[in-house]
């Protein structure tokens, strides 16, 4: 696409102050593309301070896509605990044996070939494919169809398809085809650091002067967000089931389930009519096979994911019929307290752990 001089010096303008005011980053400081290809997953719906401390224990515990492959899933959900969103992990680790048996360990530069990678949506196969390769793609995060919505005043919610489709078209008007890495970096950069969702910092802006949302004085308007459904809050309950050996019974999430992959005090959400241990009985029924005595409550903690929260009450139970078996889960283990640390564990089924591990080490319950 064929650009105008005023859509030229746009380009310009943001590259001249990417150059001068990039954050200093670690994946900006070595651009393999397995580096970038890990930092954009991290970075996916998670903020750029969150990840370079999991960013940099991930790279020193698998530097290359070959060490990512040779080590289980159990081992990479471990390195990623704590970071959320763990699809991202297992379609990391399963592209990487992808990339290994088709490619030969190196990630294909196309965007086409990185799109057919599990986990490789628009955004990240675009972000590798102009940032570790120069190929001309847009790739467009939420800041930078901030940046673009306010700077052409594009009505709608960018969420929706057409909207969206609006926003890449006009970032491939922009999108200088020498250095289309740089300018994608550039766009993100500034929504992350100057064209902020609330209070924005027009006086820092290199594209103040061509923002259309600026001179209407309405940068706040923009983008449009539709109104947001209520977000749904469920009553989860989790056994602490122990055995007279001092051992714990933890299971193992199915892969293509919620938080797959992870290890969990076994459980689920309480329906209507019931109580919180008749809940805690019939799943333990439903997933293991067992009946239980469900007993004290030890501990209830708030959590929130991204479309819903849920309170987690932690109750200790007593084996009473039956062995359990793996009805609805990947797996079980009975596991010493000490034993939990090694096992990947969401954040709210770790802060049961580190519970059971304090009182079990002050013999509070035994």
């Amino acid at each position: 696409m064929e650009r105008n001089p005023t859509t030229r010096g746009i380009a310009e303008r943001l590259l001249a102050w990417f150059a001068a005011h990039a954050r200093d980053l670690p994946w900006r400081r070595d651009r393999t593309p397995y580096r970038v290809w890990v930092a954009e997953v991290m970075l996916q719906q998670t903020r750029v301070e969150t990840v370079i401390p999991y960013y940099d224990r991930f790279l020193q515990r698998f530097p290359t896509v070959e060490a990512l492959v040779e080590a289980s899933l159990e081992e990479v959900l471990k390195v990623w605990e704590g970071l959320g969103y763990y699809a991202r992990a297992r379609n990391l680790h399963a592209a990487a044996r992808r990339v290994v048996v088709e490619y030969g360990g190196q990630l294909p530069p196309a965007y086409e070939a990185l799109r057919e990678l599990p986990g490789m949506g628009p955004y990240i196969a675009g972000a590798v494919a102009s940032i570790a390769f120069g190929r001309p793609v847009v790739a467009l995060d939420g800041n930078g169809r901030r940046v673009l919505a306010r700077l052409f005043a594009v009505e709608g919610d960018p969420r929706r398809t057409a909207v969206r489709r609006r926003l890449e078209a006009l970032a491939r008007s922009l999108l200088p085809s020498d250095r289309p890495g740089p300018f994608n970096e550039a766009l993100m950069e500034l929504g992350a650091t100057v064209c902020l969702p609330r209070a924005p910092r027009c006086d820092r802006c290199p594209l103040a002067g061509d923002c259309r949302a600026r001179q209407a004085g309405a940068e706040a308007q923009y983008p449009t967000r539709a109104a947001s459904r209520p977000v749904p809050h469920y009553q989860v309950a989790a056994a602490v089931l122990l055995r007279e050996d001092g051992r714990v019974l933890v299971a193992r999430r199915r892969e293509e389930d919620f938080l797959g992959g992870l290890w969990e005090f076994p459980g689920g959400k309480q329906e209507d009519g019931e109580t919180l241990r008749e809940c805690l009985a019939r799943e333990l029924r439903e997933e293991l096979g067992i009946g239980v005595e469900v007993g004290e409550r030890l501990l209830t903690l708030e959590h929130a994911y991204t479309h819903f929260r849920i309170t987690l009450h932690a109750f200790r139970c007593a084996l009473r019929e039956g062995e359990p078996r793996c009805l609805e889960c990947a797996d079980l283990r009975w596991v010493l307290p000490a034993e939990m640390d090694a096992l990947p564990m969401s954040v709210a089924d770790r802060r049961i752990a580190q519970a059971v591990q304090m009182w079990t080490r002050e013999g509070a319950i035994s």
